[in-house]
C-alpha cells in the first residue's frame, strides 16, 4: 500500500516537472538564442559560447540602413504601460467603491451594463475609439495610447466584488468620525485591498504591456513606437536577424517576470481570495 502511494506521488512529480519544462522551455530557448553567436542561432540548442552581440546591436539602433530606436521604444512601453495601468487602477477603485458602498439610483443597472460589456467583443469598439482619438487631436501622441485604456471593466468588476466583502459597519463608523468617501478609500478600503490589488495590477500591466494592435493604429511616429510594435516590425527589414529578435523578446518579457517575482507573496494571497 505504501509502495503504491509512493509510486503515485513519484508519477505526479514527473508529470509536474514535464509540464513545467514544456512551459519554461520556450523562454529558455529565447534567452539562449539572444546570447548565442549569430551563426549558431536556431542551429544549436546549446550555444558553444555566450555573447551579448545581439543586445549591443539593439542598443546601438540596429543596422545603419534601417536604424531603430530600441531603447526609446522600451522607454515608451514603460511610460505608456505604467500610466495606463495607474489610471485603470484608480478608476477601478473609485467605480468599484461606488458600486459596492454608495447607494444610488440605477446602481444595479450599471452593474449589469458592466457585466454585459465584459462579454462584448472589444474589437468592435476599435474604429469608434480611433475616430474619437482623431477628433480630439490625439493621433500620434502618448494620450492616444494612454487615455483610451484608462478604464478596465474587469478591474472594476473585481474591486466591486472585493469591496462588498468589507463590512458596511466599518464604513459607517468611518463616516461617523467625519471621514469622506475619498478618505475612506485612501485609509480603509485601499490598504485592505492590497492582495487583490496585486493581482489586478499584474494582470492589467501584462495586458497593456503586450498590447499591439491599438498602438500600431494610433501612432506611426517612429520615436513614439512601443517595443511591441517595433518588435513586430522586425519581421520585415530584420527578418534575417533572429538573434536581436530574441534579445528584444527577452527585454519585452523581463519587466513582467521582475514584477511577478517582486509581488509573488501578495499574488498568492490575492489568488486565494479569488478562488474562494
Amino acid at each position: 500500500m505504501v509502495g503504491s502511494k509512493r509510486w503515485k506521488v513519484g508519477l505526479l512529480y514527473v508529470l509536474a516537472f514535464a509540464v513545467l519544462f514544456v512551459m519554461v522551455f520556450p523562454y529558455l530557448y529565447m534567452v539562449l538564442g539572444s546570447l548565442s553567436p549569430w551563426n549558431e542561432v536556431d542551429r544549436k540548442l546549446i550555444p558553444s559560447s555566450l555573447t551579448l552581440r545581439s543586445y549591443e546591436w539593439l542598443f546601438q539602433g540596429g543596422e545603419d540602413v534601417v536604424p531603430r530606436p530600441w531603447l526609446r521604444a522600451f522607454f515608451n512601453s514603460v511610460l505608456v504601460t505604467s500610466a495606463s495601468t495607474l489610471l485603470m487602477l484608480v478608476t477601478a477603485v473609485m467605480v468599484g467603491y461606488a458600486l459596492s458602498k454608495v447607494p444610488f439610483k440605477g446602481r444595479q443597472w450599471v452593474n449589469n451594463a458592466i457585466l454585459f460589456q465584459m462579454f462584448y467583443p472589444s474589437i468592435i469598439l476599435l474604429i469608434p475609439l480611433f475616430l474619437i482619438v482623431r477628433y480630439f487631436g490625439w493621433y500620434n501622441t502618448y494620450w492616444a495610447m494612454i487615455l483610451p485604456k484608462a478604464v478596465n471593466l474587469w478591474a472594476i468588476f473585481m474591486y466591486t466584488n472585493f469591496f462588498r466583502s468589507i463590512p458596511d459597519e466599518l464604513i459607517e463608523a468611518a463616516k461617523m468620525d467625519g471621514a469622506g468617501h475619498f478618505t475612506i478609500i485612501r485609509r480603509i478600503v485601499w490598504p485592505m485591498s492590497r492582495s487583490i490589488t496585486t493581482i489586478i495590477f499584474l494582470f492589467l500591466f501584462m495586458e497593456r504591456w503586450v498590447e499591439l494592435l491599438w498602438d500600431m493604429l494610433v501612432v506611426n511616429n517612429e520615436k513614439m513606437l512601443t517595443l511591441n510594435v517595433l518588435l513586430a516590425q522586425m519581421f520585415g527589414p530584420y527578418g534575417g536577424y533572429p538573434g536581436p529578435m530574441y534579445a528584444a523578446s527577452v527585454l519585452l518579457t523581463l519587466p513582467i517576470l521582475i514584477l511577478f517575482l517582486l509581488f509573488s507573496k501578495n499574488f498568492k494571497e490575492g489568488m486565494q481570495f479569488i478562488l474562494k
